[in-house]
């Protein structure tokens, strides 16, 4: 938007490699995601901290209608064109729903129900957004406008990717919040279409249905097909592990697969991640006894679980030297590289083992800005 927050509308080439990498990585991963064409340099010359290259992406996607393009004709008082939106979204986006009475709040409930999908997905992979405001969510479920993401590297419930975010609004664990608060925003947009009382009861439908989400792909990234009663406590413990130890989420998660229900001494690998092992060994006999009652072998296990915990994630240091290649040297072949790699991040691809190891220490816990 030209002139936001009284900026001049530009992008940058570094956040356009951001984007175009971020987008199909997501992709990959199986998240629902706008698409990245194509990038278009340019000789303009862009201030933001210093003088950058300007650049735009090419993005696609079947709509990027937001939750803010309803407050703005809600705060207008721009009724008739309200309707014309709300009617369009449902024409091109949701068909199933024209000659239904409650369309609109019918409508709603389809926008909280891929919501409440996508955030279990980012949560589940560990993928901080950055900007979760009302204009940067999609009425399609989609992953939408990748400024200051993350992916989190040692696993911190807390963790903060945008470096503007003094207080922690968007921080890792308060997404799920920030999806309801959002979905509240859009109800309210919609008030003068539908009825208070079944926007309302639409959205109290979101955390049960995040939780029960969330859930299940947790349970299959422990490796287990069904999801039983104690399963929450048994990933709420973990991830307690993993961060009072500072374990890197996505290795260890990759690494889990090779757990062996055989005998305790054989899973003396995933004990050494561990600060506290004697916790982890407590955590791991639970974890055991459980996989034993779904009575699976551990090489199918493995399989099923290597299929959902990705050995590959764009990591901000990955992503960070691609852009001063491209930048300081116009050096684009590490973005093909980056971009072949996560086109298929839960393969093997031995030839790219480095791009699996923890993040070095300088790569550790960056934050970017909005521009990055």
């Amino acid at each position: 938007t030209p002139f936001s927050r009284d900026g001049d509308g530009r992008a940058v080439l570094r956040s356009t490699i951001r984007e175009y990498l971020c987008s199909e990585a997501m992709h990959g991963l199986g998240i629902p995601t706008t698409r990245a064409l194509c990038i278009i340099g340019s000789e303009e010359k862009v201030w933001r901290e210093s003088i950058e290259t300007g650049a735009m992406l090419v993005r696609m996607a079947p709509t990027h209608v937001r939750f803010g393009s309803f407050e703005v004709f809600y705060y207008r008082g721009q009724v008739d064109h309200l309707r014309r939106l709300a009617d369009y979204a449902i024409e091109q986006h949701f068909p199933h729903l024209i000659s239904t009475p409650d369309c609109y709040v019918q409508f709603f409930a389809e926008v909280v129900s891929r919501t409440s999908r996508l955030l279990a997905q980012w949560q589940a992979v560990g993928f901080a957004h950055g900007v979760m405001n009302t204009d940067n969510m999609s009425i399609l479920g989609l992953t939408l406008d990748y400024g200051p993401f993350g992916f989190m590297d040692d696993y911190d419930a807390g963790f903060i990717c945008n470096h503007s975010d003094h207080h922690g609004r968007y921080a890792f664990n308060q997404q799920p919040y920030i999806g309801l608060w959002n979905l509240s925003c859009l109800a309210q947009a919609l008030l003068p279409l539908a009825t208070e009382e079944p926007l309302k009861a639409a959205l109290h439908t979101y955390e049960s249905a995040l939780n029960a989400h969330y859930t299940e792909l947790m349970c299959r990234k422990l490796g287990l097909q069904e999801v039983a009663e104690e399963d929450g406590g048994l990933v709420t413990d973990l991830l307690a592990l993993l961060q009072s130890s500072r374990v890197d989420y996505t290795i260890f998660f990759r690494a889990l697969s090779g757990f062996q229900t055989g005998s305790g001494t054989e899973n003396h690998a995933l004990r050494d991640y561990f600060l506290y092992r004697g916790a982890f060994d407590t955590w791991a006999q639970r974890y055991g006894e459980r996989l034993k009652r779904e009575r699976s072998q551990d090489a199918e296990r493995r399989e099923r679980m290597n299929r959902i915990n990705p050995k590959y994630v764009l990591r901000n240091y990955l992503a960070q030297q691609a852009i001063e290649l491209a930048t300081e040297k116009k050096d684009y072949s590490e973005i093909d590289r980056i971009h072949a790699l996560l086109r298929d991040p839960f393969s093997e691809q031995p030839a790219m083992e480095a791009y699996a190891a923890p993040p070095p220490n300088w790569g550790k816990h960056l934050s970017v800005s909005c521009s990055s």
